[in-house]
């Protein structure tokens, strides 16, 4: 007798704090991943993850309440499911979304669970993030695995996990989308005229020791939009979000800002080409302290490529993604 198949799509992200009393927690919960953040000694983690939660979580809520209050991560990746699975079944492909945050709620346990609970057979693990690293998608991969392991009676459900969509097509395609959005914006046609910064989230560069392919996979990504956009025009490669006092990829954001202010450049338009929802990377991060940087060095027009949130094209292209791993799947078994 066979059983109906009940696909689940789980689209993992880090996750965020949804009020200003979740701070504290999820700094907690952030610094306590090992692949995170690396430490000499593995005992200092819990010990320096409630320091650092308690010390800086003020000044971390302050962040939030210029954003409103808190992130706005859980609800869009919520509704970027939603979409996805409409899309799909618009393809004929009957799926449940469920959303798998690594260091807020929902939790990877409380994901599994529902999955137990509802019966689902076939798992497809999709990250929402484009390009593989230690610290995003193998940590999320990881700590899915040992939970679902841990669950003996979830050891049948079929999984299929996508590792990176970084040079997907349709991906390319949604993001050059947002950038011709933002140029329509800017006062000055001319190209030459409009510096872009791809703002990547950095990662320590000795992660790239241990075979870490994010740094060739957030180039690949940006030559592959160059290449859409057609004219050449001005750009620059740049990181975010530094933590800790380890050496991280370089240059950083707000640096190339200052640099391109002293050379007289007069439009910026910045592109999150690592993340694919707006939260505090987005809208504090480049929107608010970066714009203010970009107004002490003097540039009179800096302006963001909106974030993808539910953007039909980037829907379109998750859906792509996730029916291309079907296939495949299909295809090996035929």
């Amino acid at each position: 007798m066979s059983t109906e198949e009940k696909l689940a799509i789980v689209l993992f992200n880090l996750g965020g704090p949804e009020n200003l009393d979740d701070v504290r927690p999820f700094l907690y919960n952030l610094f306590c991943d090992a692949e995170i953040i690396k430490l000499p000694l593995e005992a200092m983690r819990k010990p320096l993850a409630w320091f650092i939660s308690t010390f800086r979580y003020k000044k971390s809520s302050g962040y939030y309440k210029k954003i409103g209050g808190g992130s706005p991560l859980r609800r869009i990746t919520d509704e970027q499911g939603q979409a996805l699975v409409k899309e799909l079944s618009l393809r004929g492909i009957k799926a449940t979304s469920y959303t798998a945050m690594r260091c807020w709620k929902p939790f990877t346990e409380t994901v599994i669970e529902n999955l137990e609970k509802d019966g689902i057979n076939r798992v497809v693990a999709l990250p929402l993030y484009p390009q593989f690293s230690i610290s995003t998608t193998r940590s999320s991969f990881r700590h899915f695995i040992k939970v679902l392991e841990s669950r003996g009676g979830l050891r049948q459900i079929r999984r299929h996990y996508i590792p990176a969509w970084y040079d997907h097509p349709k991906y390319i395609d949604a993001l050059v989308e947002t950038i011709e959005i933002a140029y329509k914006k800017l006062p000055n046609p001319d190209l030459q005229a409009t510096h872009l910064i791809f703002s990547a989230h950095s990662v320590p560069e000795n992660y790239l020791k241990q075979g870490e392919p994010y740094l060739k996979h957030t180039k690949k990504t940006v030559e592959l939009v160059l290449e859409k956009l057609g004219n050449a025009r001005p750009w620059t490669l740049s990181f975010q979000s530094k933590l800790g006092p380890v050496k991280w990829l370089e240059p950083l954001t707000d640096s190339v800002i200052r640099k391109l202010g002293k050379e007289g450049v007069k439009q910026i338009l910045i592109v999150p080409v690592s993340f694919v929802s707006d939260h505090i990377e987005t809208l504090y991060e480049l929107d608010i302290l970066y714009k203010e940087t970009a107004d002490e060095a003097g540039i009179a027009h800096f302006i963001r490529a909106p974030a993808f949130n539910t953007l039909p094209s980037f829907i379109s292209a998750l859906a792509d993604i996730v029916e291309e791993k079907l296939n495949k799947v299909k295809a090996l078994k035929s």
